[in-house]
Formats: C-alpha cells, sequence, structure tokens
C-alpha cells in the first residue's frame, strides 16, 4: 500500500530494513544454487512447506490461534497463489535462464505495477503526475534492459525475463487482495498463505517432478532450500511485517531499492556473474523511477 505520509526511522529501523533487502536479495541467490540440482516446483514446495512448518510452530509460542473458518482458507488460496505460487515458480523457473542479478533487478518492478492497479482497483490511490513520471521510468528501464529487438526473436533468456516480470504483476495484485488480512496477525497470514501455497504444490509436484526419481541434492541445494524457507521467508516476513506496522508501507517502499544491490553482490561475488551497459542502464531508470513513485525526491524538491 503506498500512502503519502512519511515516518522518521530510528537506526534501528534501518538496520532492519537492510537486513530486509539482504534476506530477499539473498533468495535469488540461493534459488541460483538450488537449481543446479533439484527441478524448479520442487524447489518451490520445498521453500512453502518448511516454511509452512516453522511458522506453525511459532503461532502459539507467540501466543496466536490459527482461526479454522472455511472462508478465510479461501482466501488463503488466493493470496498463496497470488504471493507465492505463480511469483515464486516464475521467478525460479527465470533463474534458470538468466542471472539472479538480473532477475531481482526486474523484481524491483513490483511498485510500478502496484501504482497501476492500485489506480483502477482502489478508490482512494490515484495515480499523481510523480507516480506516473515513476511509471514509465521504470517501463522504459525495463525495455532498455530487454532491449528493443527481444520481442522480435524471442528467446528463453526474453521469456525468462517477461517471466520474472510476470511474478512482479502477481506481487502486486498480492499486495491489493492481501488487504483484508490486516485484522490477522502477520504469522498467522504468514502461515495461511504458505500452508495454502503447500497443498496446491504438492500434488502438481508428485505428478510433474516425480521426487522420489530424483537423485539426492547435494548440501549446497538442500542447504539453500533452508535458506528460502528460513530466512527468506520465515524471519523475513517477521522483519516485514515488524515494520510494516512500525514505519510504515511507503517507508517500506526503499527495501524495493536495495534488494536488487544485495542479489548483485551476491551474485558477483559467489556466482560470477555480471552485468551488461543496458541492465546497469535499466538499474538508473527503475531506481529513478522508483524515487519518484515513493516521492521523496519531489517533496525535498517542493521544501526547498
Amino acid at each position: 500500500m503506498l500512502i503519502t505520509n512519511h515516518k522518521t526511522m530510528t537506526i534501528v529501523q534501518w538496520g532492519s530494513l537492510v537486513i530486509l533487502s539482504v534476506l530477499w536479495g539473498g533468495s535469488f541467490f540461493f534459488v541460483e544454487i538450488a537449481l543446479r540440482d533439484l527441478p524448479v516446483l520442487t524447489i518451490v514446495l520445498g521453500r512453502v512447506s518448511l516454511a509452512a512448518l516453522i511458522l506453525h510452530i511459532l503461532i502459539p509460542i507467540f501466543g496466536y490461534r490459527f482461526p479454522a473458518k472455511l472462508k478465510l482458507w479461501g482466501a488463503f488460496a488466493i493470496m498463496g497463489m497470488l504471493n507465492n505460487f505463480m511469483p515464486f515458480s516464475l521467478i525460479v523457473w527465470g533463474q534458470s535462464h538468466i542471472d539472479s542479478g538480473l532477475a531481482s533487478i526486474l523484481n524491483a518492478t513490483t511498485p510500478f505495477f502496484s501504482v497501476v492497479f492500485a489506480h483502477y482497483l482502489t478508490h482512494n490511490e490515484r495515480i499523481t503526475p510523480p507516480r506516473m513520471i515513476g511509471v514509465v521510468m521504470g517501463i522504459t528501464g525495463v525495455a532498455v534492459m530487454i532491449g528493443p529487438d527481444a520481442l522480435n526473436d524471442l528467446q528463453l533468456n526474453t521469456i525468462a525475463q517477461l517471466a520474472i516480470l510476470g511474478a512482479a504483476i502477481s506481487y502486486a495484485l498480492a499486495g491489493l487482495f492481501g488487504r483484508r488480512f490486516s485484522t490477522y496477525p502477520p504469522l498467522v497470514t504468514a502461515a495461511g498463505q504458505v500452508s495454502a501455497t503447500s497443498l496446491m504444490l504438492l500434488p502438481i509436484v508428485l505428478y510433474v517432478d516425480t521426487p522420489w526419481r530424483l537423485n539426492l541434492p547435494g548440501l549446497a541445494s538442500f542447504g539453500a532450500v533452508i535458506g528460502l524457507a528460513l530466512l527468506c521467508t520465515v524471519i523475513a516476513y517477521v522483519i516485514y511485517f515488524r515494520l510494516l506496522a512500525r514505519v510504515g508501507a511507503t517507508n517500506l517502499l526503499l527495501v524495493t531499492f536495495l534488494i536488487p544491490v544485495s542479489a548483485i553482490l551476491l551474485g558477483a561475488l559467489f556466482l560470477r556473474e555480471h552485468l551488461t551497459v543496458g541492465a546497469y542502464i535499466g538499474i538508473a531508470l527503475i531506481g529513478l523511477g522508483l524515487a519518484a513513485i515513493d516521492g521523496r525526491v519531489f517533496a525535498l524538491i517542493r521544501s526547498k
């Protein structure tokens, strides 16, 4: 949710924001490692099912009770589809054809789609001129990265980039749909959606991947799936919802600036990934677009 009021963050909150960006940026790194031994859907199922198990253990520890309403489980299923099943699957498949750094940059376009969808699907979040500028700059940045001739010759590399954009669209829709869970504790909402995703994925993975026929994954791949579940899902959710309650959604938008930085650094240091000149130009345009959507730059200019 994009709002206009800004709360001043403390040093501790800034530190939590940086940690959150490293955790979510690290998800692209972990996926890259897990893909060495495991198929796409098995990785996604491992992430959400292990996260669901951990979250269900944490719920009673924190004094919460999981609701058993059938209607609520239907909402969890939709949220799980939009926030986990579709984006996780698209990102993991996309990363089987493009580097983790590029995937994280394309995923950073989520706020652009959020602005557009919010304008048409809500009554209180209209596109303002700064946000429109931000959306145009962001789309331009994506076009520069993918390349002007990409759609004339659809190769796997191009389709993979479009898949990551599809994940960003799904995340944006999930953000709008997820507002209905505001009355429930964050841990309960998180557990509900990953549990629903696990139930949806299990029969598909059993049929498509036949995991009992797979070779035993190496320790690195096994550890990567654990990292995705524990660090990038459970701990990241706890930090995210804690920050959301204390600093507001607009401040949390800043994490979108930082995630690609973490992913690119991890990819360069450990996976020897490199970006093209067009990718760096795209990064700059997307960063400027996000700054325009966030509104702080325009507010600073007006104050001067």
